[in-house]
């Protein structure tokens, strides 16, 4: 028996509530940033909205995408020219709709991207920085780790090698964490004695942050770390709603 489709703004007010979007000042629209057709019977999830993941889309028939990285961020020029243009064409000539969420996917307690992260390399979830929820402390299942033993258990999850800053004999086990592109919240972890902290990203500041902290800095990928968010929400959606959900991968070294 065929599944009756959803209502586009029945999918955006669960969404909504869901994912808490109020609770959020963000870089970015949260929520439909693209009207598509009324009806959804098929989503693909994505980390990003680029051009190839909306061909996918296009190829795989869905009414609708959800990605983490969507458009209009602040600062973008506001101009519907050039790459924007040729996204948002693809779009609105196939009539799909386009769902972001940014860093409501990033905290949430069930789907989010740090609690997914989380699952994936086995760590135990401790609690969120006093005054920065977006870091999140945690602690290593495995006794006795070692940094470059934990640096070869993220390779193997992520299946991307990590760039390590520290002493990769050193023992491993409280950890902070936040994903993506988030080595401004460095000092934030160092203020909680971690011993290591993961992001995605990295910048030339962080190496001597690292060193002159002691501090163990992991920089694990902003797109590897930020798969699990959308694979997670597109289950649940799948589970809840009965809307058919495919995660398409767009591979990104970054």
């Amino acid at each position: 028996m065929k599944k009756k489709p959803l209502n586009r703004n029945t999918l955006s007010e669960y969404l909504k509530t869901y994912l808490l979007t109020t609770q959020f000042k963000d870089y970015c629209p949260n929520g439909l940033q693209v009207q598509g057709r009324d009806q959804i019977n098929k989503i693909v999830c994505g980390v990003t909205a680029s051009k190839a993941l909306i061909e996918k889309a296009i190829e795989a028939k869905a009414d609708a995408i959800i990605v983490h990285h969507g458009w209009f961020w602040k600062n973008d020029d506001s101009r519907i020219i050039g790459q924007l243009y040729e996204r948002l064409k693809l779009l609105m000539d196939h009539q799909i709709n386009l769902f972001a969420y940014h860093l409501p996917l990033d905290n949430h307690a069930e789907v989010g991207n740090n609690v997914q992260l989380a699952k994936l390399l086995n760590i135990k979830i401790k609690g969120q920085h006093p005054q920065n929820p977006m870091v999140w402390l945690g602690e290593l299942d495995l006794k006795r780790n070692t940094l470059e033993k934990f640096g070869q258990h993220i390779t193997k999850a992520l299946n991307r090698e990590p760039l390590i800053i520290g002493d990769l004999t050193k023992k491993v086990k409280k950890v902070a964490w936040c994903t993506g592109g988030a080595q401004h919240y460095f000092k934030d972890a160092i203020d909680l004695n971690v011993d290591a902290f993961i992001s995605g990203e990295i910048s030339e500041p962080t190496f001597h942050l690292a060193n002159e902290f002691n501090v163990a800095y992991i920089s694990a990928g902003h797109h590897a770390t930020e798969r699990g968010g959308v694979i997670a929400l597109g289950k649940h959606l799948q589970m809840k709603l009965g809307l058919e959900c495919e995660f398409i991968d767009i591979p990104n070294p970054v």
